[in-house]
């Protein structure tokens, strides 16, 4: 063991049957927080930095990155300049999750720039490495000076055989039933992700409990380091008293505030909410302007523009403020929300299949003012996406990819690829969705899904969930039972509260929580929940889980009153789109599958550019033919069974002398296959000389009369004659 002049320090516990351990003082130590968290062989290396902040900004200014680099499993990247490049999917994931956990958990006062950075320096391939990075910013977090009200932690809870299970392994969570992310503090869930096969609302909510009790061992021990190690926290000082401007804003704006946001229409509403603002806003700025002094000198025209700044900035905060505090009183006190709408109420739903011709399936879903257009197209096995992890490398037949235009919005500009939030939104609408799907076995289709957000005012990620099951079902996809999605949030003031259900933007915005629940008439296949306060009681979560059931009803009962007349009893349509390619299963031996690929594949090129098809051969000896035209399907079917076709006892074949010997002739009865007629079967009687019978390239009729335990082939041109001439009689 190294000696240095400075000592770690370490805590260890015991989480699902593997000891955790949070270390710092080793590394990083210029950070200003730094945990290196071991777990298994899998060690995460988590670091926050803060820096000077941004004048004039009005948000925390966080960033939180989850970094795999391949050499923590042994590995080298691929591509031309072997160097990890942008983030995959998966870290982009585990970012967001760190993210939106620890982002509620800041003084609104502080304004520092903020980045979390967790580099997986080792990879187990028993342990996901999310988990250990998520415990590793908390804590770094935790011990460092910046303001944060953590701890918190999370761990991964999986049913396995009706057992709920820690932290388990990959292999393990494949063969559950149940697989959730859940984090939270001493008190309350902050954050939960996770997706199952038709669980109850009961059996959710037991999860949750459960993963709730392992979490409160991890708090501790990481205040037990704080305790030793922590720096004493940044005094951010009183916050500016700004009550007298805020009763001047009430004054001037509360009465038609209260007015505009009650306007029930999306685009109406900002209308007037802007409208009213930017009055109230240049009133104010008018009046600082009358009252300041003439500027003459540089430091007098800075100090103007920065208290005009400062003026409008606050104002602008005075203004969110009563207009948040409007609408959560209407919810709360009327149980009015802001279109008018009760709490359990569901928006006007609308749904159309096969709005547009030519894609393999389509779904249109409207919600109020939200509408996803949402698309299938099936492919071959050789269309799955590739998957390089860390410790695997695998592929995926079914993918979802989410697409959020500014248009959506009313908003113009820049596209630049999909973000972390067009990410994090086709994830969860692809987990919601992966429990329905049919197996490889009865469906040998590559499944992609794209949604196009036409206009989002609330939950865009679950109408393309519902959209995305009308979609599948337009192509004919056999999808066990169509999926619905619904978006919860809260309104907590004191004592009451108002759950909401189907809410709208604002009302995520403004709320306390958004829990979006996804899933069928028999159970909950995803589910995602941000909590924004510090706890929310559990006779409240099972109440929001017992509402979202209702509402997913409701919305798969409009979803099959919607589209009764195209598809029969809400269910796949018995053929697919007549541009959706048909598929053919073969099976052949595995040693054959070089007869069908060719050397540098050139069989296998051949007869697909013949025929116009694509051909799938996996290592087992599965081949899978795709094609829309059938005559084409069946035409390279026929070209594969003749490349590997096997020889038959009994069976008479006409073919191909390939070459003679003085003991008989070995001839070709279809590619690939030789086999040998001896001279004492060539014809009837006594042979002197094969070449007295045959010669190379004659066409001969010959039986298969043996087939040795190594495959070589016998052949009789004597008993195929008398065959041929007995069936002639």
């Amino acid at each position: 063991m190294a000696s240095y002049w400075f000592e770690p320090s370490t805590v260890s516990l015991e989480v699902g049957g593997r000891t955790m351990t949070l270390e710092t003082g080793r590394l990083a130590k210029q950070a200003a927080g730094a945990v290196l968290v071991s777990y298994g062989e899998t060690v995460v290396l988590v670091t926050a930095a803060r820096d000077k902040p941004r004048p004039g900004i009005d948000f925390f200014p966080l960033v939180v990155d989850f970094v795999e680099k391949t050499s923590a499993a042994g590995k080298i990247p691929g591509g031309f300049f072997k160097r990890e490049g942008r983030l995959s999917d998966r870290e982009v994931l585990a970012s967001r999750f760190i993210d939106r956990a620890i982002r509620p958990l800041f003084p609104e006062t502080y304004r520092d720039e903020t980045q979390i950075i967790a580099t997986v320096l080792s990879v187990d391939a028993e342990i996901s490495p999310d988990i250990p990075g998520f415990v590793g910013a908390s804590t770094a977090l935790s011990i460092s000076e910046m303001p944060f009200l953590g701890p918190i932690a999370a761990v991964r809870v999986a049913r396995v055989e009706g057992e709920l299970v820690v932290n388990p392994s990959p292999e393990a969570v494949g063969e559950s039933d149940l697989d959730l992310v859940v984090a939270g503090s001493r008190n309350a869930l902050v954050m939960v992700e996770g997706a199952a096969k038709e669980a109850s609302e009961e059996d959710i909510l037991g999860a949750l409990k459960f993963a709730h009790g392992n979490i409160v061992p991890i708090i501790d021990v990481q205040e037990e380091l704080r305790e030793r190690v922590g720096k004493p926290k940044l005094e951010l000082g009183e916050p500016e008293d700004r009550s007298a401007l805020a009763a001047q804003v009430r004054e001037k704006a509360e009465a038609r505030l209260s007015e505009a946001v009650s306007i029930q229409t999306k685009a109406e509403r900002y209308r007037a909410i802007a409208e009213v603002e930017g009055e109230v806003r240049d009133g104010f700025v008018a009046a600082y302007r009358g009252d300041s002094f003439s500027a003459d000198t540089l430091d007098a025209i800075e100090a103007r523009r920065d208290g005009l700044a400062k003026l409008s900035g606050d104002v602008k905060a005075a203004l969110h403020d009563l207009r948040s505090e409007l609408m959560r009183k209407r919810i709360i006190d009327d149980g009015v929300r802001i279109d008018g709408r009760a709490s359990a109420d569901i928006r006007p739903i609308a749904c159309e299949v096969r709005c547009v011709p030519r894609p393999h399936g389509v779904g249109l879903f409207t919600r109020g003012e939200t509408q996803g257009l949402v698309f299938t197209t099936l492919g071959g096995q050789s269309d799955a996406q590739t998957i390089d992890s860390l410790t695997a490398r695998t592929s995926k037949r079914f993918y979802l990819h989410y697409n959020f235009p500014p248009f959506s919005v009313g908003e113009a500009r820049m596209q630049r690829g999909p973000g972390r939030r067009e990410v994090g939104h086709g994830n969860l609408a692809e987990r919601s969705l992966a429990a329905v799907l049919p197996d490889a076995e009865d469906f040998p289709y590559t499944i992609r899904i794209v949604s196009e957000v036409l206009e989002s005012n609330g939950s865009s990620s679950m109408a393309t969930v519902c959209g995305a099951s009308l979609s599948l079902m337009d192509a004919g996809v056999p999808i066990k039972a169509p999926v619905a999605g619904i978006a919860m949030g809260l309104i907590e003031e004191g004592d009451q509260v108002a759950i909401l259900s189907d809410i709208l933007g604002d009302e995520d915005h403004l709320g306390d929580m958004d829990f979006k629940v996804a899933g069928t008439n028999d159970g909950i296949t995803a589910l995602q929940m941000d909590i924004k306060i510090r706890s929310v009681d559990w006779k409240v979560m099972e109440q929001a889980l017992e509402q979202a059931r209702v509402g997913r009803l409701h919305i798969l009962d409009c979803m099959a009153r919607e589209t009764e007349s195209e598809l029969v009893d809400f269910k796949a349509r018995p053929e697919l789109s007549r541009y959706a390619p048909r598929v053919e299963v073969l099976f052949i031996k595995p040693d054959r599958i070089r007869d069908v690929i060719g050397p540098g594949g050139k069989v296998i090129r051949a007869i697909q550019e013949t025929t116009q098809t694509k051909i799938d051969i996996e290592d087992s000896g599965q081949v899978t033919i795709f094609s829309p035209d059938g005559d084409a399907l069946q035409r390279a079917q026929q070209m594969v069974e003749e490349l590997t076709q096997e020889a038959e006892l009994d069976r008479v074949y006409l073919g191909k002398v390939k070459r003679i010997t003085d003991f008989g002739a070995f001839v070709e009865i279809f590619p690939g296959t030789d086999g040998l007629i001896h001279i004492s079967h060539l014809a009837e009687g006594h042979v002197d000389r094969v070449e007295d019978v045959v010669s190379e390239g004659d066409e001969v009729l010959a039986k298969c009369i043996d087939i040795d335990p190594t495959g070589r082939v016998r052949l009789s041109r004597k008993e195929a004659l008398v065959d041929v001439a007995s069936a002639g009689e």
